[in-house]
Formats: C-alpha cells, structure tokens, sequence
C-alpha cells in the first residue's frame, strides 16, 4: 500500500518539523514547506534515514500570493491526506507602533494562506471521504493582550474557521476531520526569533515540549477531536475566560500583559 501523504507548511523548525518527524514515524510521507531551502532539505534527508519517508521540499513563502498558488496546486493533485497549516510568526509591540508591513504579512499569512490552502485541499479529501487538516492555532486565540493584537486576532480566526469547517462536514456527514490546535508556551525558536527571554514570561510549568504538543495534536487528530488545548494548566485557562464575562477577561489580560508589552 502506498504511504499517506502530509503536507506542512512552516516545517523547516519547530512544531512544524516535529509534526514532521512524528508523522514520519506513524507511516506518513511528507510535502516540507517552508522559505528556508537549506533547513528544508536537511529535514528531509533526516526524514528519509530515520524514518524511511519520502519527503518533497517546497521552498515558499506564504505571505507571497505566488508562493501561496504553487502550494495550492500541489494540494489540488489530490493525494494529501493531510494538511498541515503550521506557519505562522509573532510580533512584539503596540499595534499603531508596529511595521505595518508586517503586521500586513501576519494577517496574510495566518488568515489568507490558511484559507486558500484548505479550499484547494478540501475537494479532494471530500471527494475521497478520507483526509483532514489541522490548523495550528494559540491559546492566545481566546485571550487577547496588548502587544500582540494581531496575532491574537488572527489566531482567533484560525478557530473560528476551524469550528465553520467542522460544522460544514459534519453537517453533510463527511468523514473529513479538521482540528484546531492551541498551545500555549512551547520550547521551539518561536520566541527567540521575537527576542523575548522565557524566564520572564512564565514558570517553567507553563513552558511544553514540542513533542508533546504535536502528539496531543496527533492523538485527538484521530479520534475526531476539533479543538485540542494541550495541557491541563491551558484548557483551565481557556474554560475560564470562556465561562467569565468578556470585559472582565480583556480587562485581567491587559493588566497581566501590560509588563510585557513593548513601551
């Protein structure tokens, strides 16, 4: 029997190559997406002796609607069984400060790219009645903080659309299975490339290992499950600032994120 087919986006580093390692070990070939070519094809070659997987490197750049388009049609060949929408990068800094550049980028990124991708994706998995898509999202989906606006609030749409697709299938009785993740502090270079000094941020109880959350993304990926908060300390968090009165959540998250927001 041929080998499943994964394709992931932001792969060259952090959740993205473990998703990619784990789901080499579970039998899976892979698509590697990423802008970094080297990262890539060292990845890929680690994949293939380790492993014994098959993986094909896209050099792209998801903020580039040419990058995005070239993704797109290799999802529409049709042979993905899953997909992976894993890209994504952060920001520091209040909103109206911010390089408007780059906040432009995060919006296309985590909100453009992740559209288009699952709609080219969606028909044949539909098709087959097999298949599905993680969205990697944050538990900062669900509380918003100064500093980091859009990312939040692209986070939050991530979810959204998650939960839209799940209903949409759900209601035609299609097999799909779409998932959104939500971690919260993870060990990967997410928060070097931002400059931030972890200590300063939260205990090293609320810090997580990458493998553990690509494996409780993985182990309710397969029972169906759509939204996937790993961690005990992080769905307490998430169900309290969904049972409090909203003002009362924005208000506490402004004043815990105050001392970490830029000045």
């Amino acid at each position: 029997m041929p080998r499943p087919v994964a394709l992931i986006t932001g792969a060259s580093a952090g959740l993205g190559a473990t998703f990619a390692h784990q789901l080499a070990a579970e039998g899976y070939d892979l698509i590697l997406v990423a802008r970094r070519a080297a990262a890539l094809e060292q990845l890929a070659a680690e994949l293939g002796m380790k492993q014994g997987a098959g993986s094909e490197s896209v050099t792209a750049d998801l903020t580039r609607d040419e990058d995005v388009m070239r993704v797109c049609e290799r999802l529409a060949a049709g042979d993905i069984e899953l997909l992976v929408n894993n890209a994504g990068f952060g920001s520091r800094g209040f909103f109206f400060e911010a390089d408007p550049e780059q906040q432009a980028a995060m919006h296309r990124l985590h909100v453009l790219a992740t559209e288009r991708l699952t709609r080219a994706a969606l028909p044949g998995m539909v098709a087959r009645r097999r298949g599905g898509i993680i969205n990697v999202a944050s538990v900062a989906a669900f509380i918003a903080g100064p500093g980091n606006i859009s990312y939040c609030a692209t986070k939050a749409w991530m979810v959204a659309f998650t939960e839209g697709l799940y209903m949409e299938l759900k209601s035609m009785g299609s097999p799909v299975t779409v998932q959104a993740l939500c971690p919260g502090y993870t060990y990967t270079e997410f928060h070097d490339v931002l400059g931030v000094d972890r200590a300063q941020i939260m205990g090293k109880s609320w810090w997580m290992s990458a493998d553990r959350v690509v494996a409780e993304s993985l182990s309710g990926f397969g029972r169906g499950k759509l939204l996937v908060i790993p961690g005990m300390r992080y769905k307490a968090v998430v169900a309290i600032s969904r049972f409090l009165p909203r003002w009362l959540v924005i208000e506490g998250a402004a004043r815990f994120r105050n001392q970490y927001a830029k000045r």
